[in-house]
């Protein structure tokens, strides 16, 4: 999986620790190495990993090889993104964004 830089990368193994048991409110892209809009988010979700690290953690989780996670949340189309806090899902968006539209989307789940 091509990861984004300053993102750390989920697996079904690790998911329930580094996601559900998060202090902090968690970014998730479900994605995909053949999905170009999901390559074309790397770079939107570098900067949102640095610059929103007091506030938010970010994590890729690739969609192929972590098949329980993946469906376990209905994901269907790449890039998925979700917020979860507390453990909990509680915003869901498909589909590349602007950087600005991303956090404007998540501001409210933060």
């Amino acid at each position: 999986m091509i990861r984004a830089a300053g993102v750390s990368e989920v697996t079904d193994a690790d998911f329930p620790k580094e996601v559900i048991g998060s202090a902090l409110p968690v970014l998730v892209e479900f994605t995909a190495d053949w999905c170009p809009p999901c390559r074309q988010m790397g770079p939107v979700l570098s900067a949102l990993a640095a610059e929103e690290s007091e506030r938010l953690k970010v994590v890729q989780l690739d969609v192929d090889t972590n098949p329980e996670t993946t469906n376990a949340y209905k994901v269907l189309s790449m890039p998925t993104f979700m917020v979860f806090r507390d453990g909990e899902p509680v915003r869901s968006m498909v589909g590349a964004r602007p950087k600005r539209r991303l956090l404007a989307e998540i501001e409210e789940a933060l």
